[in-house]
C-alpha cells in the first residue's frame, strides 16, 4: 500500500502565510542552492587563490569565532524558533512570542559586542594563538552583531515555513559576499580583514532586503487569541533553547576543534599553524558547501517534522526523515566521489597547486564532512521528541574522542593526523544519533544502514566510488531493499506532480514508472 508525505487522514491545523509544502521547500531551496552554490564556491576559489596560506588561515579561524559566538551570544533562543514558533501560531499569539524573544536576543547581542571588543587582545590569543591579531577581533565584533540578526530572521523565516524567502535571503547574502569580498581584496588590501567587512556587509544588505517581506508577514498574522502569561514563555522554551545552546556550543567546538589543536598544539610558530589552517581550509573548500546544504536541508526540514509531530503523525515522521536520509545520503556520495575524481584539477588549476596539504587530505575531509552533514539531518528525529540533550551527549562523546586523538596523532601525522581524529569523531557521533534514534522508535533499514556506511569508500579513489555508486543505484532501482515500493512509489509521484508543473508530464511520469519494480 503506497501513502502520501503530504496527505494522511489527521486533520492539521491551518498553515501560516506563505508557508510552503515539505516537497515544495526541497525543491526551491535545492533550486536556488544551485547558485548560491555555484557563487559561493568561484568566492571561495578566488579567496585561496588570492589571500597567501596564512591569511587564508586567519579568516578560517574568525568565521569559525562568528559561528560559535553567535548562537552563544544570544543564548541560542533563535534555536528554539523552529520547534516552538508553530505551538505559540496555533494559540494566536505569535506577536508577543516574536516580541518577547527579539528583544531578548537585542540585549544580549549588544552586550556580546561590548564584551569582545573590550577583551579583544585576550579573543586574539584565544583563536589565533596570538595577543598580534587585535584588529581582526575588533573587526570580528562588528561582524557579530550583524550575524546574529541575520540568523535571527534566517531562523524566524525557517520556522515560518516560508522557504521561498529563506532561499532567496542565502543567496543574496552569497552574492552580496562575493562581490564585496573581491572587490575589496583588490581595490583595498588583500587580507583577512577585507574578507570579514564584506561578510557584514553582505548580511546587513540582506538582512535590509527581507524586512519589508517580513512586514507583510507580521500585518497578515492574526492578532493574539488571548494574551500569553508572563513568564509562560521562558517557563516552556528555556529548557528546550538550554539544550540547543549546549548543543551548538558542541557542535560548534566540535567543527572547530582540530583547526585550535593545530593553533595551540602543533607545536610550530603561530604564523605556520596559520599556514597549516590555511592548507586545511583549501581541503574544506567544497566539503563543506555539501555539509552547508545538508544543513539547510535539515533545518528546512524541521518546522514541517514537528508540524506533523505535533498533530500525533509521528510514524510518518520518521517515514519522511528515513527518504530524506537515503536520497540525500546516495546524493552526497555521489558529489563526494565527482569531487574526489576533479581534485587534480581544483588543487593544480583553480587553486594554482598552493596547498598541497589540502589535497592530500581532502579524502577523509569529504568521508567526515558527509558523515557530519547526516548527522545533521538525522538529529531532526531528536529534536521532534524534544531530546535535543541526547544530541549533546553524541557531539560530546565525539568531542571527547577528538581531543587526545589530536593531541597523540598532530605531532606524528600534522594536517593528516587532524583530519583523521575528527573522522573518527564524527563516525562515533553519527552512530551515537543512530542509536539514540532507534531507542526512540526509528526504524533503520537496509538503505539507510547503506548510506551512513558508504562514504568509506571514497578513501579507496574515485574509481572505486564510482563503481560503488552505479551499483547502489542499479539496486535500489531494481531491487525492493534500499528503497522500499512505498518510497519509489512516493518518488514517482513527486515526479509526476513536477512533471506537471513544469510542463514535462511525459517525461517525468515515464521516469517515475520505471523507478517502481512491481512485486511479484
Amino acid at each position: 500500500m503506497s501513502f502520501s508525505l503530504d496527505n494522511l487522514e489527521c486533520p492539521a491545523p491551518p498553515t501560516p502565510p506563505g508557508a510552503d509544502t515539505l516537497a515544495d521547500s526541497v525543491l526551491i531551496l535545492l533550486a536556488l542552492s544551485v547558485v548560491q552554490r555555484f557563487v559561493g564556491f568561484l568566492r571561495a576559489v578566488l579567496f585561496c587563490r588570492w589571500l597567501d596560506p596564512e591569511q587564508l588561515g586567519l579568516w578560517d579561524m574568525a568565521f569559525s569565532f562568528l559561528m560559535l559566538a553567535a548562537p552563544l551570544a544570544v543564548l541560542a533562543i533563535p534555536g528554539a524558533f523552529g520547534r516552538y514558533l508553530e505551538y505559540y501560531r496555533q494559540r494566536g499569539q505569535l506577536h508577543a512570542f516574536l516580541r518577547r524573544t527579539a528583544t531578548a536576543c537585542g540585549v544580549l547581542a549588544a552586550a556580546a559586542f561590548v564584551g569582545v571588543l573590550a577583551t579583544r587582545r585576550w579573543f586574539s590569543l584565544l583563536v589565533f594563538g596570538s595577543e598580534d591579531r587585535a584588529d581582526v577581533i575588533a573587526v570580528a565584533a562588528g561582524t557579530l552583531l550583524v550575524v546574529i540578526v541575520f540568523n535571527f530572521l534566517s531562523e524566524l523565516l525557517t520556522a515560518l515555513r516560508n522557504i521561498r524567502l529563506v532561499s532567496v535571503m542565502q543567496l543574496i547574502n552569497s552574492v552580496a559576499f562575493a562581490a564585496l569580498g573581491v572587490g575589496l581584496l583588490l581595490g583595498w588590501r588583500c587580507d583577512a580583514n577585507s574578507v570579514l567587512l564584506a561578510y557584514a556587509g553582505s548580511c546587513a544588505i540582506s538582512i535590509i532586503w527581507v524586512c519589508r517581506p517580513l512586514a507583510r508577514i507580521w500585518r497578515a498574522t492574526p492578532p493574539a487569541a488571548e494574551p500569553m502569561p508572563r513568564g509562560a514563555l521562558w517557563t516552556r522554551i528555556a529548557p528546550y533553547a538550554g539544550w540547543v545552546l549546549l548543543l551548538n556550543m558542541l557542535v560548534n567546538v566540535f567543527t572547530v576543534v582540530d583547526r585550535y589543536m593545530i593553533v595551540h598544539f602543533a607545536d610550530i610558530p603561530p604564523a605556520k599553524a596559520l599556514d597549516v589552517v590555511g592548507n586545511y581550509h583549501s581541503s574544506r573548500v567544497v566539503p563543506l558547501l555539501l555539509v552547508s546544504i545538508a544543513a539547510m536541508l535539515g533545518v528546512m526540514m524541521m518546522p514541517h517534522l514537528s508540524h506533523d509531530w505535533e498533530a500525533g503523525r509521528r510514524d510518518l515522521v520518521a517515514a519522511r526523515l528515513r527518504l530524506f536520509v537515503k536520497l540525500l545520503g546516495f546524493a552526497m556520495f555521489a558529489a563526494a566521489a565527482a569531487v574526489l575524481a576533479a581534485a587534480p584539477l581544483l588543487f593544480g588549476v583553480a587553486l594554482r597547486g598552493k596547498f598541497p596539504g589540502g589535497q592530500a587530505v581532502l579524502a577523509w575531509t569529504l568521508v567526515y564532512c558527509t558523515w557530519f552533514g547526516l548527522a545533521m539531518v538525522m538529529q531532526n528525529y531528536l529534536f521532534c521528541a524534544e531530546k535535543a540533550r541526547l544530541m549533546c551527549v553524541a557531539m560530546a562523546c565525539g568531542l571527547a574522542l577528538s581531543v587526545p586523538l589530536n593531541l597523540l596523532l598532530l605531532p606524528r601525522l600534522g594536517l593528516e593526523g587532524a583530519v583523521l581524529s575528527s573522522a573518527a569523531a564524527n563516525a562515533l557521533s553519527l552512530g551515537l544519533v543512530c542509536w539514540f534514534n532507534r531507542r526512540l522508535g526509528f526504524r533503520f533499514d537496509d538503505g539507510v544502514k547503506l548510506v551512513l556506511v558508504l562514504p568509506m569508500l571514497l578513501c579507496l579513489g574515485p574509481w572505486v566510488s564510482f563503481l560503488a555508486f552505479v551499483a547502489v543505484a542499479i539496486a535500489a532501482v531494481c531491487g525492493d531493499r534500499l528503497l522500499s515500493p512505498e518510497e519509489k512509489q512516493q518518488f514517482a509521484e513527486g515526479m509526476g506532480e513536477y512533471g506537471k508543473r513544469l510542463g514535462l508530464n511525459h517525461w517525468f511520469s515515464t521516469t517515475g514508472r520505471r523507478t517502481i519494480v512491481p512485486k511479484h
